[in-house]
């Protein structure tokens, strides 16, 4: 056999490899480990364990489907409780019913995606894996892996996240409006229109063109923002765990085992939350808050000025 072929062997909790002279290494990479292959498709562990996540979740949104009552019990009074307290944080964040009812699942169903995900690689799953035979001696590869621990998953959730917010701003205010947002022909264009009246617009024309660019780049900082941050809490508390296990199997990882638990709850909280912040801020119209404020300062003064007459009468 050639040295750079591969010998695999699957083995689990409390099984041993069938040669237990050459150490076996178990460490933590950067990168998801392949185990195994769909013709020349690769699945890796985080891979395998999206797909066990999505079924999950479709298992259970089923099952809630199929017992749901006019007068919910069990696990249905369950989740009405958990939506109907997420969706008045939502419409706090929101600010606006409308947009929470439009944007709410969309949120949720990454929550929950995020959650079980982040949860699932702390179950001792990982004892089931692969014993690889390569040049480089034996190494053990887990079968389950969290898939918000391997980086292309969160990049895909941030991507799908700031794409989504962009759309929900077309759909909302129209593709011309969010087009200038971040290319802001408009106030090139009052540099011509309003020169003579105003001849500062020569200053704050191009300030505007410049402040839209800034947003533009900003939307792939957010990509950068929401995939990093999960991807590097959720890792570095794999290696925590690894390295507290290496130092004492029993015991002295559970404190952290439970610090664990917390933290993929509040990442998954959120990755949600600013979800939401972006859907929300997509679909504000800023040149109508613009225009609503002069009209709302001249009423407010109005108020003023009849509040002092009757104060004087």
């Amino acid at each position: 056999m050639n040295e750079n072929n591969t010998e695999n062997q699957i083995v689990g909790i409390g099984t041993a490899p069938v040669e237990t002279s050459e150490e076996i290494s178990h460490e933590s990479t950067l990168y998801a480990e392949p185990i195994g292959h769909i013709g020349t498709f690769t699945v890796t562990n985080s891979l395998f364990t999206t797909w066990i996540v999505v079924f999950i979740v479709l298992i259970i949104s089923i099952a809630i489907k199929i017992k749901i009552k006019l007068i919910p019990k069990g696990i249905q009074n369950m989740f009405e409780m958990i939506i109907e307290g997420a969706m008045d944080l939502a419409d706090q964040v929101t600010g606006s019913k409308k947009i929470t009812d439009k944007v709410f699942p969309f949120a949720f169903s990454i929550f929950m995606f995020v959650l079980i995900n982040n949860w699932l690689g702390l179950l001792p799953f990982g004892g089931f894996g692969i014993i690889e035979t390569t040049a480089h001696g034996k190494a053990f590869i887990p079968l389950i892996r969290s898939g918000t621990a391997d980086i292309n998953t969160t990049l895909a959730l941030g991507v799908v996240s700031v794409i989504g917010a962009n759309l929900f701003g077309i759909v909302s205010i129209g593709i011309w409006k969010l087009f200038n947002k971040y290319v802001n022909l408009k106030a090139l264009g009052e540099m011509v229109t309003k020169v003579k009246k105003d001849p500062a617009i020569l200053i704050s024309a191009p300030i505007m063109f410049f402040v839209g660019i800034l947003e533009l780049v900003g939307e792939f900082a957010k990509i950068a923002s929401l995939s990093f941050r999960l991807f590097g809490n959720v890792f570095a508390g794999e290696v925590l765990l690894m390295s507290m296990s290496a130092i004492l199997a029993y015991g002295l990882p559970l404190p952290f085992m439970a610090l664990e638990l917390f933290v993929g709850f509040i990442q998954a909280f959120i990755f949600s939350i600013l979800t939401l912040v972006y859907f929300t801020i997509a679909a504000s119209d800023h040149d109508e808050e613009h225009e609503e404020t002069p009209a709302h300062a001249g009423e407010h003064n109005k108020d003023q000025h009849v509040h002092s007459e009757q104060v004087v009468v």
